[in-house]
């Protein structure tokens, strides 16, 4: 049996990245995926993406890692873009768009939003229908079976942990590291089995959530002079997303 640590959404929160990958090193568990979207929204996101790539075996490709690399109008995106060097934008480029393979038997894919595109937002309180196009198979997924679609399915994007049976398939979210919106606490997952085993057997997926120093995360931001930081604050202190409408 062996056990993989998938974090995503880091979004420059250093202390919570910290703070996780403590949590992971203390169980005792080696490898770790990412799901993307290791830059943008917090302020360290050079410092995020050199310590992911330390970290991490697999990185896939988030929606931020896509538009961060592209010229951009917003003057907080320049602003975030302004932290990376031109490698680290490159090397976001380059990131894959998902990743599978086999555990206990389970074909296990992994992506950041959708098997579509890293923008498709999808919500546990979405329709079945949206929930099940999550095991779709497209043009941009690995297939490595040929025309048979996933089992398990993890995703990161929304910030917003949860985990749930599907006729008979598993979909979890991981939640966000550095830029929770469900609570206030750093979230991630740890999948457990027989790895490349096409046998049935035992598998597990526990959500993990971990508290970290969000008050250190703050003053990083307002010590950098970070923009939008009142929106930052309210989303970090409240796992409120800055978007919802009142």
């Amino acid at each position: 049996m062996e056990k993989v640590a998938i974090i995503s959404d880091i979004h420059g929160n250093i202390p919570a990245l910290e703070s996780v990958l403590a949590d992971i090193a203390s169980r005792q568990i080696k490898r770790i995926i990412c799901l993307g979207d290791l830059a943008g929204k917090g302020p360290q996101s050079s410092m995020a993406i050199q310590i992911v790539q330390k970290h991490c075996e697999i990185v896939v490709r988030g929606n931020w890692d896509d538009f961060i690399p592209k010229q951009q109008e917003s003057e907080t995106i320049k602003w975030h873009q302004n932290q990376l060097t031109k490698i680290q934008m490159n090397d976001l480029q380059e990131l894959p768009f998902s990743v599978e393979f086999m555990v206990s038997g389970k074909l296990v894919r992994m992506f950041h939003a959708s098997p579509r595109s890293v923008y498709e937002r999808i919500q546990p309180w979405d329709s079945l229908l949206r929930r099940l196009s999550m095991f779709d198979n497209t043009e941009h997924t690995e297939n490595i079976a040929g025309n048979r679609e996933p089992d398990v399915v993890f995703y990161g994007d929304i910030h917003n942990a949860y985990l749930e049976n599907i006729k008979g398939k598993t979909l979890c979210n991981v939640g966000s590291v550095g830029n929770p919106l469900d609570l206030p606490q750093a979230s991630y997952a740890i999948l457990e089995g027989e790895f490349n085993q096409s046998k049935n057997g035992v598998f597990s997926i526990q959500l993990v959530r971990v508290p970290y120093d969000i008050e250190a995360s703050i003053q990083i931001a307002k010590e950098m002079v970070m923009p939008e930081l009142e929106e930052y604050i309210l989303e970090l202190t409240t796992g409120k997303y800055r978007g919802l409408k009142k």
